[in-house]
């Protein structure tokens, strides 16, 4: 059923959230027309994967074929390697975080210290205040 002369391209799986597709990036080197320098080039191709076996990081080859959908032109035909990712729980992560957010960050000696400079600080506005007063007594006279 599947014939020889179609396109053939590896690539690596960068997304499985879909239901019988995934999402693979294709890695070209590209020449810069002006400087010479080999430039890396990513395509992301949807891909038809029947079965869903194709999980995140896996290798694969895809076949081109008829289009499927508005997407999705490309078939998985095999899975070249596994890619083992490591299972982390979204509870084991978030626990340090919660535990800094419940924690109080001021204590009351603090809090003594805040209202000592806002003090100090509420002093200086008025006498900047009686400054700018005289000054401009003074140039009316």
């Amino acid at each position: 059923m599947i014939s020889d002369n179609r396109k053939k391209r590896v690539g690596q799986v960068v997304g499985d959230k879909m239901d019988k597709t995934v999402v693979v990036a294709i890695e070209r080197l590209q020449r810069h027309r002006l400087y010479r320098k080999s430039i890396k080039r990513i395509s992301k191709l949807y891909a038809h994967d029947e079965q869903n076996d194709a999980k995140m990081g896996d290798t694969v080859l895809l076949m081109e074929t008829r289009p499927i959908s508005r997407l999705k032109r490309w078939i998985v035909a095999e899975i070249l390697e596994r890619h083992e990712l490591p299972e982390v729980m979204p509870q084991e992560i978030g626990k340090d975080v919660e535990e800094e957010l419940v924690k109080p960050t001021v204590s009351v000696s603090d809090e003594a210290v805040v209202e000592e400079v806002s003090d100090e600080a509420v002093v200086e506005e008025v006498s900047d205040e009686a400054v700018v007063e005289e000054v401009s007594d003074e140039a009316v006279v």
